[in-house]
């Protein structure tokens, strides 16, 4: 009989199979982590290891397959759901060399009822048997992507339930509400419940789910403060951008209008991920190229976030530091916020710390829960319902407001609404995660 087919496209039968995956990285290493989840995980370390260990005590055993050995390697056992997954989970830590792995991996999809995970379906075995819920395995997924410390801080607050227990605390309130509003409809004519009992409540969790939602996004995290480097030509743009990022990304001349395009480059500085951006220098004039390479060298100035503006003080776009560069070659100009030489260093670690010091105004503040503009979205219905329910004129018409504002805030955790989102957000993971 074929497997049911479920909503988010995937089939009964998959939740019920067996899978195991290489977790660790892409040997040669010095250790190799294989994962086992599923109802038969335990059965499949048996037929390798001869018996089984204790649960969670790591036990040296010799993997045969076919009257040959494999390797010796410890193994751990996890009973569930009491495991990451939920499920009856085993993790051999192998020797990590090519055939060792090979060999492993060959011997597990050659026993019956085991197959090789998807990308992702570890953690979403772990989704859908309640040990994480979606805002923690979104956690996760900015984790593995993480590349400055600040995404790191930020992901692993979220994927330790920092979000969750704050969307906890705001149902709790909503359900407490909601029950004074459905006393109201019950009892309306005992005059137990006035509707001006709730309205200061729900304005209250009104204005902090505001206060919430104004934070900055985490996906400012991911994509960087973009900083654009624009000026007249041959002002040192090139040489600053190569400078910052410590490499050379750019080519750079004493010709006038050697960039003739956009050159964007990510860093991190201090922990925080900015997006560099080189433009060509601003002029009237020149060819065709170098016309085209001026006006998205504007347009790059009114996108960015921060301008280091190389030129004149007269000419000083918005959001823009005025910077001196060639700091060793020309005098002092007093009207520049920072003066800076790429030869010499001079000003450059104080160029950092400003550019540092501007972004904390656009990232999420450490410490922080940091949400995602989903859960911003979801959030802006929760508190656009919520204020509905406070200025309601009848107790039905709250009690459905409440109902409303209730579903959208289970949607940032997952319990519901989020069916479309399943197979995007556990793409995102290698196989073994």
């Amino acid at each position: 009989m074929e497997a049911d087919a479920r909503p988010d496209g995937r089939e009964d039968g998959q939740l019920n199979d067996t899978i195991f995956a290489l977790s660790s990285g892409a040997p040669p290493a010095a250790v190799a982590v294989v994962r086992i989840s599923g109802p038969r995980a335990h059965a499949a370390l048996e037929a390798l290891a001869g018996r089984l260990p204790a649960p969670r005590m790591a036990k040296l055993a010799t993997l045969r397959a076919g009257g040959e050995v494999l390797d010796k390697a410890l193994v751990l056992r996890f009973d569930g759901p009491a495991s990451e997954t939920g499920e009856d989970v085993v993790e051999l830590q192998l020797h990590g060399g090519r055939s060792v792995v090979a060999a492993a991996l060959a011997a597990l999809e050659g026993i019956e009822g085991l197959r090789l995970a998807e990308p992702g379906e570890f953690t979403r075995r772990a989704f859908e048997n309640g040990r994480i819920d979606f805002a923690q395995a979104e956690g996760l997924a900015d984790l593995i992507e993480a590349e400055t410390e600040s995404q790191r801080r930020a992901a692993l607050a979220l994927a330790g339930g920092a979000l969750s227990r704050q969307v906890a605390s705001w149902q709790e309130r909503l359900l407490a509400i909601a029950a004074e509003v459905e006393a109201m409809l019950d009892f309306s004519d005992e005059g137990d419940v006035a509707a001006e009992d709730v309205g200061p409540p729900l304005s209250a969790l009104a204005a902090e789910l505001d206060a919430f939602i104004a934070r900055p996004t985490v996906e400012r995290l991911k994509e960087g403060v973009r900083v654009v480097i624009a000026g007249p030509p041959n002002a040192g743009k090139s040489t600053l951008l190569n400078v910052l990022l410590g490499r050379d990304a750019a080519i750079t001349s004493e010709i006038p209008g050697t960039t003739r395009d956009v050159i964007e480059a990510p860093v991190a500085l201090g922990g925080v991920p900015f997006l560099l951006v080189d433009t060509a220098g601003l002029r009237a004039g020149g060819g065709r190229i170098e016309t085209m390479g001026v006006e998205r060298a504007r347009s790059q100035i009114e996108a960015a976030d921060l301008v280091l503006w190389l030129g004149d003080a007269a000419d000083r776009p918005e959001r823009a530091l005025l910077v001196q560069a060639k700091a060793d070659l020309v005098p002092p100009n007093p009207e520049a916020d920072i003066a800076v030489s790429a030869k010499t260093k001079q000003g450059l670690a104080d160029l950092i710390r400003l550019l540092i010091q501007y972004s904390t105004s656009l990232l999420p503040i450490e410490g922080e829960t940091a949400i995602n503009d989903r859960h911003r979205g979801a959030l802006i219905e929760t508190a656009e319902a919520v204020r509905e329910a406070a200025s309601a004129p009848d107790p039905l018409l709250a009690a459905e407001s409440l109902r409303r504002a209730r579903f959208a805030l289970d949607r940032v955790t997952g319990r519901a609404g989020i069916e479309d989102m399943l197979d995007s957000l556990f793409g995102r993971f290698c196989i073994g995660k």
